[in-house]
């Protein structure tokens, strides 16, 4: 169920989803609430779960992480007991950024971030080291055209 917010609310998390470093004085000169009224509100956000921390966007290419690859898993498995299993080992390998179970000709689709093809190799063993899967098809990006942009709020 969707949490009802204002425009006001809105306006603070598009905000933040833009620069959540940007001082609470600056954010609320932006929307034009007073400091207090502005914190408030950034706290009943983070209170009722919609805002989840702050996280800073980086360049992946200076990091020296310039491969993204999105690797669609197809599993005979799909026990409540493999899939605790299969998720404990998914989110144990730090280049695996982002996970999905999906619907489709596919059960989940993972986002990687890595150095180069051999650094993409070296998790996809580790990948399939402990686990039975049926299928693992890598696809391999050569641009990112739009990338974290913030979830419109409407």
């Amino acid at each position: 169920m969707a949490l009802k917010i204002d425009h006001i609310d809105a306006r603070i998390i598009m905000e933040l989803q833009e620069d959540a470093s940007q001082s609470q004085r600056d954010l609320a000169d932006k929307i034009g609430l007073s400091q207090n009224a502005c914190w408030r509100r950034i706290k009943q956000l983070q209170e009722d779960g919609v805002l989840k921390g702050q996280t800073a966007r980086i360049d992946r290419e200076l990091l020296g992480r310039g491969l993204v690859v999105f690797a669609m898993i197809r599993t005979r498995n799909h026990s409540a007991e493999w899939l605790k299993k299969f998720r404990s080992h998914v989110t144990s390998i730090s280049d695996i950024t982002d996970f999905y179970r999906i619907g489709g000709d596919y059960d989940y689709m993972l986002k990687i971030v890595t150095r180069d093809m051999k650094s993409y190799d070296e998790v996809y063993q580790r990948l399939i080291e402990k686990l039975d899967l049926e299928n693992v098809t890598s696809y391999f990006t050569m641009e990112a055209i739009l990338e974290n942009r913030a979830i419109p709020i409407r």
